[in-house]
Protein backbone atom coordinates (compact mmCIF):
# COMPACT_ATOMS: atom_id res chain seq x y z
CA UNK A 1 0.00 0.00 0.00
CA UNK A 2 1.56 3.31 -1.09
CA UNK A 3 1.07 6.82 0.20
CA UNK A 4 -0.71 9.52 -1.74
CA UNK A 5 1.63 12.42 -2.38
CA UNK A 6 0.95 15.91 -1.10
CA UNK A 7 2.59 18.37 -3.46
CA UNK A 8 4.27 21.68 -2.87
CA UNK A 9 3.05 24.52 -4.99
CA UNK A 10 -0.64 23.60 -5.04
CA UNK A 11 -2.93 26.59 -4.93
CA UNK A 12 -4.37 26.68 -1.43
CA UNK A 13 -7.86 27.14 -2.82
CA UNK A 14 -7.54 23.82 -4.68
CA UNK A 15 -6.76 21.78 -1.56
CA UNK A 16 -9.54 19.79 0.06
CA UNK A 17 -8.98 20.93 3.63
CA UNK A 18 -10.92 19.01 6.29
CA UNK A 19 -12.02 20.82 9.49
CA UNK A 20 -9.75 18.60 11.60
CA UNK A 21 -6.56 16.88 10.47
CA UNK A 22 -4.09 14.54 12.16
CA UNK A 23 -0.43 14.89 11.08
CA UNK A 24 2.17 12.28 12.05
CA UNK A 25 5.74 13.56 11.69
CA UNK A 26 8.42 11.00 10.73
CA UNK A 27 6.55 7.93 12.07
CA UNK A 28 8.86 4.92 12.36
CA UNK A 29 6.39 2.10 13.11
CA UNK A 30 3.84 0.83 10.63
CA UNK A 31 1.67 -0.33 13.52
CA UNK A 32 1.13 3.28 14.56
CA UNK A 33 -0.17 4.11 11.08
CA UNK A 34 -2.90 1.49 11.39
CA UNK A 35 -3.78 2.41 14.97
CA UNK A 36 -3.91 6.14 14.14
CA UNK A 37 -6.10 5.42 11.10
CA UNK A 38 -8.56 3.52 13.30
CA UNK A 39 -8.62 6.33 15.87
CA UNK A 40 -9.16 8.91 13.17
CA UNK A 41 -12.12 6.90 11.91
CA UNK A 42 -13.45 6.54 15.49
CA UNK A 43 -13.58 10.32 15.86
CA UNK A 44 -14.87 11.20 12.40
CA UNK A 45 -11.60 12.22 10.74
CA UNK A 46 -11.31 10.96 7.19
CA UNK A 47 -7.71 11.85 6.39
CA UNK A 48 -4.29 11.30 7.93
CA UNK A 49 -1.19 13.18 6.80
CA UNK A 50 2.38 11.99 7.32
CA UNK A 51 5.65 13.89 7.08
CA UNK A 52 8.76 12.08 5.81
CA UNK A 53 7.70 8.66 7.17
CA UNK A 54 10.26 5.94 7.84
CA UNK A 55 7.78 3.17 7.00
CA UNK A 56 5.04 2.30 4.52
CA UNK A 57 1.60 0.95 5.44
CA UNK A 58 1.73 -2.87 5.54
CA UNK A 59 -0.33 -5.90 6.57
CA UNK A 60 0.18 -5.08 10.25
CA UNK A 61 -1.10 -1.55 9.62
CA UNK A 62 -4.17 -2.94 7.89
CA UNK A 63 -4.84 -5.38 10.73
CA UNK A 64 -4.66 -2.62 13.34
CA UNK A 65 -6.77 -0.27 11.23
CA UNK A 66 -9.58 -2.82 11.80
CA UNK A 67 -12.14 -1.45 9.39
CA UNK A 68 -10.57 1.94 8.81
CA UNK A 69 -8.81 0.81 5.63
CA UNK A 70 -10.33 3.77 3.79
CA UNK A 71 -8.42 6.15 6.08
CA UNK A 72 -5.25 4.06 5.92
CA UNK A 73 -5.42 3.95 2.15
CA UNK A 74 -5.89 7.69 1.82
CA UNK A 75 -2.89 8.77 3.92
CA UNK A 76 -1.18 11.72 2.25
CA UNK A 77 2.61 12.08 2.42
CA UNK A 78 4.44 15.43 2.63
CA UNK A 79 8.16 16.27 2.56
CA UNK A 80 8.03 18.50 5.65
CA UNK A 81 5.67 19.96 8.23
CA UNK A 82 5.39 23.32 6.46
CA UNK A 83 3.90 21.59 3.41
CA UNK A 84 1.65 19.34 5.51
CA UNK A 85 -0.06 22.27 7.26
CA UNK A 86 0.10 24.86 4.46
CA UNK A 87 -3.69 24.89 4.03
CA UNK A 88 -4.47 24.79 7.77
CA UNK A 89 -5.17 27.90 9.86
CA UNK A 90 -4.62 26.51 13.39
CA UNK A 91 -1.75 24.13 14.20
CA UNK A 92 -1.66 22.38 17.57
CA UNK A 93 1.64 20.59 18.22
CA UNK A 94 1.61 17.89 20.88
CA UNK A 95 4.48 17.20 23.24
CA UNK A 96 5.12 15.62 26.61
CA UNK A 97 7.67 18.39 27.24
CA UNK A 98 7.26 22.16 27.49
CA UNK A 99 8.34 23.96 24.33
CA UNK A 100 10.79 26.85 24.50
CA UNK A 101 10.01 30.36 23.41
CA UNK A 102 6.75 32.33 23.29
CA UNK A 103 4.56 29.55 21.84
CA UNK A 104 1.18 29.43 23.56
CA UNK A 105 0.97 26.44 25.94
CA UNK A 106 -2.12 24.33 26.51
CA UNK A 107 -3.05 21.37 28.65
CA UNK A 108 -5.88 18.96 27.83
CA UNK A 109 -8.28 20.87 30.11
CA UNK A 110 -7.76 24.11 28.18
CA UNK A 111 -7.90 22.53 24.72
CA UNK A 112 -11.70 22.84 24.22
CA UNK A 113 -11.68 26.57 25.02
CA UNK A 114 -8.76 27.11 22.63
CA UNK A 115 -10.58 25.29 19.82
CA UNK A 116 -13.72 27.34 20.53
CA UNK A 117 -11.67 30.54 20.08
CA UNK A 118 -10.72 29.38 16.61
CA UNK A 119 -14.37 28.99 15.57
CA UNK A 120 -14.63 26.82 12.44
CA UNK A 121 -11.02 27.32 11.30
CA UNK A 122 -9.35 24.19 9.87
CA UNK A 123 -7.16 22.71 12.61
CA UNK A 124 -4.29 20.21 12.56
CA UNK A 125 -3.09 18.15 15.51
CA UNK A 126 0.60 17.36 14.98
CA UNK A 127 2.33 14.39 16.61
CA UNK A 128 6.10 13.85 16.57
CA UNK A 129 8.25 10.75 16.04
CA UNK A 130 8.06 7.90 18.53
CA UNK A 131 11.51 8.45 20.00
CA UNK A 132 12.50 12.07 19.59
CA UNK A 133 9.34 14.15 19.36
CA UNK A 134 9.05 17.37 17.35
CA UNK A 135 12.03 19.64 16.74
CA UNK A 136 12.22 23.23 17.95
CA UNK A 137 11.70 24.44 14.36
CA UNK A 138 8.57 22.29 14.05
CA UNK A 139 7.21 23.47 17.39
CA UNK A 140 7.79 27.06 16.26
CA UNK A 141 5.22 26.55 13.47
CA UNK A 142 2.46 25.81 15.97
CA UNK A 143 -0.34 28.13 17.00
CA UNK A 144 -0.14 26.37 20.37
CA UNK A 145 1.77 23.54 22.02
CA UNK A 146 -0.38 20.97 23.78
CA UNK A 147 1.35 19.26 26.68
CA UNK A 148 0.08 15.83 27.58
CA UNK A 149 0.03 15.22 31.36
CA UNK A 150 2.44 12.31 31.54
CA UNK A 151 4.83 11.54 34.39
CA UNK A 152 8.09 13.49 34.23
CA UNK A 153 10.20 10.36 34.73
CA UNK A 154 8.40 8.55 31.87
CA UNK A 155 6.95 11.25 29.63
CA UNK A 156 6.90 9.68 26.16
CA UNK A 157 3.62 8.16 24.99
CA UNK A 158 2.98 5.79 22.13
CA UNK A 159 2.01 7.99 19.18
CA UNK A 160 -1.35 6.32 18.60
CA UNK A 161 -2.19 6.57 22.32
CA UNK A 162 -1.48 10.30 22.19
CA UNK A 163 -3.69 10.62 19.10
CA UNK A 164 -6.50 8.88 20.95
CA UNK A 165 -6.22 11.04 24.07
CA UNK A 166 -6.24 14.30 22.14
CA UNK A 167 -9.06 13.39 19.75
CA UNK A 168 -11.21 12.09 22.60
CA UNK A 169 -10.96 15.40 24.45
CA UNK A 170 -11.49 17.46 21.29
CA UNK A 171 -14.56 15.40 20.40
CA UNK A 172 -16.04 15.16 23.90
CA UNK A 173 -16.07 18.92 24.41
CA UNK A 174 -16.90 19.96 20.87
CA UNK A 175 -19.84 22.39 20.68
CA UNK A 176 -23.15 20.73 19.94
CA UNK A 177 -23.79 23.13 17.07
CA UNK A 178 -21.34 24.91 14.78
CA UNK A 179 -20.12 28.15 16.30
CA UNK A 180 -20.55 31.53 14.70
CA UNK A 181 -18.20 31.86 11.77
CA UNK A 182 -15.34 34.26 12.33
CA UNK A 183 -15.80 37.63 10.64
CA UNK A 184 -12.37 37.22 9.10
CA UNK A 185 -11.34 33.56 8.76
CA UNK A 186 -7.77 32.79 9.89
CA UNK A 187 -5.17 32.66 7.15
CA UNK A 188 -3.78 29.23 6.23
CA UNK A 189 -0.28 28.44 7.50
CA UNK A 190 1.06 28.58 3.95
CA UNK A 191 0.04 32.23 3.62
CA UNK A 192 1.71 33.04 6.94
CA UNK A 193 4.87 31.22 5.86
CA UNK A 194 4.92 33.30 2.67
CA UNK A 195 4.63 36.47 4.76
CA UNK A 196 7.54 35.32 6.93
CA UNK A 197 9.62 34.73 3.81
CA UNK A 198 8.77 38.28 2.69
CA UNK A 199 9.81 39.66 6.08
CA UNK A 200 13.00 37.60 5.94
CA UNK A 201 13.94 39.43 2.73
CA UNK A 202 13.19 42.80 4.32
CA UNK A 203 15.16 42.03 7.50
CA UNK A 204 18.09 40.81 5.43
CA UNK A 205 17.98 44.02 3.40
CA UNK A 206 18.24 46.24 6.51
CA UNK A 207 21.08 44.11 7.96
CA UNK A 208 18.92 42.89 10.83
CA UNK A 209 20.96 39.68 10.84
CA UNK A 210 24.36 41.42 10.99
CA UNK A 211 25.05 39.76 14.34
CA UNK A 212 24.25 36.30 12.97
CA UNK A 213 21.71 33.85 14.40
CA UNK A 214 19.41 34.23 11.38
CA UNK A 215 17.81 30.79 11.84
CA UNK A 216 17.11 31.42 15.52
CA UNK A 217 15.67 34.85 14.80
CA UNK A 218 13.37 33.44 12.12
CA UNK A 219 12.24 30.71 14.49
CA UNK A 220 11.36 33.34 17.09
CA UNK A 221 9.48 35.41 14.49
CA UNK A 222 7.59 32.28 13.44
CA UNK A 223 6.61 31.52 17.04
CA UNK A 224 5.50 35.10 17.60
CA UNK A 225 3.24 35.14 14.54
CA UNK A 226 1.97 31.55 14.81
CA UNK A 227 0.91 31.98 18.45
CA UNK A 228 -2.32 33.69 17.36
CA UNK A 229 -4.33 33.05 14.20
CA UNK A 230 -3.95 35.91 11.73
CA UNK A 231 -6.59 36.85 9.20
CA UNK A 232 -5.75 37.17 5.51
CA UNK A 233 -6.08 40.95 5.89
CA UNK A 234 -3.54 40.97 8.73
CA UNK A 235 -1.16 38.84 6.68
CA UNK A 236 -1.56 41.28 3.79
CA UNK A 237 -0.68 44.17 6.14
CA UNK A 238 2.50 42.38 7.25
CA UNK A 239 3.48 41.72 3.66
CA UNK A 240 2.68 45.29 2.70
CA UNK A 241 5.06 46.64 5.35
CA UNK A 242 7.82 44.25 4.26
CA UNK A 243 7.27 45.19 0.63
CA UNK A 244 7.42 48.91 1.47
CA UNK A 245 10.77 48.41 3.20
CA UNK A 246 12.16 46.61 0.14
CA UNK A 247 10.80 49.19 -2.30
CA UNK A 248 12.16 52.10 -0.26
CA UNK A 249 15.61 50.54 -0.11
CA UNK A 250 15.58 49.87 -3.85
CA UNK A 251 14.56 53.47 -4.62
CA UNK A 252 17.27 54.77 -2.30
CA UNK A 253 19.87 52.76 -4.20
CA UNK A 254 18.60 54.07 -7.53
CA UNK A 255 18.88 57.71 -6.48
CA UNK A 256 21.84 59.57 -7.97
CA UNK A 257 24.79 60.18 -5.62
CA UNK A 258 24.24 63.93 -6.03
CA UNK A 259 20.69 63.58 -4.79
CA UNK A 260 21.86 61.78 -1.67
CA UNK A 261 24.70 64.28 -1.06
CA UNK A 262 24.16 67.79 -2.57
CA UNK A 263 27.83 68.66 -1.99
CA UNK A 264 28.75 66.28 -4.81
CA UNK A 265 26.90 68.46 -7.36
CA UNK A 266 28.63 71.75 -6.47
CA UNK A 267 30.90 73.22 -9.10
Amino acid sequence: MAYRQGLRGLRLSSLNTPPLTVVLVRPQKASNLGSAARLARNFGIGQLRVVDPGVEPDEESSRLAAGADDVLGSIVRFPDLAAAVADVAVVVATSSLRARGPTRHLDLASLPAFLAESAAAPTAFVFGPERSGLTEDELARASACLRLPTESDFPTMNVSHAVGAVLAVARAFAPAAPGRAAEEPPAPAGEIEAALAHWDQALEAIDFYDTGHRDRSLRDWRRLIASRPLSLREVAILRGVANRILVSLRLEKERLPSERDPSLSSG
